[in-house]
Order: structure tokens, then C-alpha cells, then sequence
């Protein structure tokens, strides 16, 4: 499997849950109605980390399963950047800071990159 992709994964994991610390800094369990507050907005992100952290692993080993761990992590990006950018739109306050933007606009761009380059490997028999 490609080297790029452990990588991209790695860039994009790291985006991601630096973007999640920002999320509990702007309260986002308000934003999407989430129930439990803050302690739930922690224990929501136990298993996503766990997923995330497994996904590497996979990613890193080179099997199958690593190559749809990836494909999902980058959906889950270019879900996040869509959903905030949605919201920005709309005129909410949250997220419209210069790290806020920046985490947001990296994930963007890592998950496209990543997205097809696991989309690819996908197509490419034994994955590369």
C-alpha cells in the first residue's frame, strides 16, 4: 500500500481531532442539538478516536480493511468541512476564527487528496 496514504491518513486524523478540540472550545454539542453536554461530547469521541487510532493501524499494515478505514476517514473530513461551512453560511458565529478556517480548509484539502488516492488503491487489484 502506498506510503502516501499512511501519511495522508496520519495528516488527517491529526486535523481531525485537533478540529474536535476546537469543537468543545465552541460548545458544538449546542451547534448540532447533541444531548449530555460536555461529558457527552467526550464519551461521543471515545469511540471515534478508538476507530480513527484503529484505522491507522490498518492503514500501516496494508490489509483491505485499511484502504475503507481510510475512505472513511476522509468522507468524515469532507463531511466536517461541508456541515461547518454549512453553518458559517447561515451566519453562526462558531468556527469563523483563522485556526478555526485553517483546520477546516486543510481537512478539505487532505480528504480530497486522500479520498482519492484510497479510491484508487481500491481499484488497483491487490491495492496497489
Amino acid at each position: 500500500m502506498s506510503d502516501w496514504l499512511l501519511w495522508l491518513y496520519l495528516l488527517n486524523a491529526t486535523l481531525l481531532v485537533s478540529h474536535e478540540i476546537d469543537s468543545a472550545y465552541w460548545q458544538e454539542w449546542k451547534l448540532f442539538d447533541l444531548p449530555g453536554g460536555p461529558a457527552g461530547f467526550i464519551l461521543l469521541h471515545l469511540p471515534l478516536v478508538f476507530l480513527a487510532l484503529w484505522g491507522l493501524l490498518e492503514v500501516s499494515r496494508g490489509s483491505a480493511a485499511g484502504l475503507f478505514f481510510s475512505l472513511g476517514l476522509s468522507l468524515t473530513g469532507l463531511t466536517a468541512f461541508g456541515l461547518h461551512t454549512f453553518f458559517i453560511a447561515r451566519g453562526r458565529p462558531e468556527f469563523r476564527t483563522w485556526p478555526s478556517l485553517g483546520l477546516l480548509g486543510a481537512t478539505l484539502i487532505v480528504s480530497l487528496l486522500q479520498a482519492g488516492l484510497s479510491l484508487y488503491l481500491l481499484a488497483t487489484p491487490a491495492g496497489g
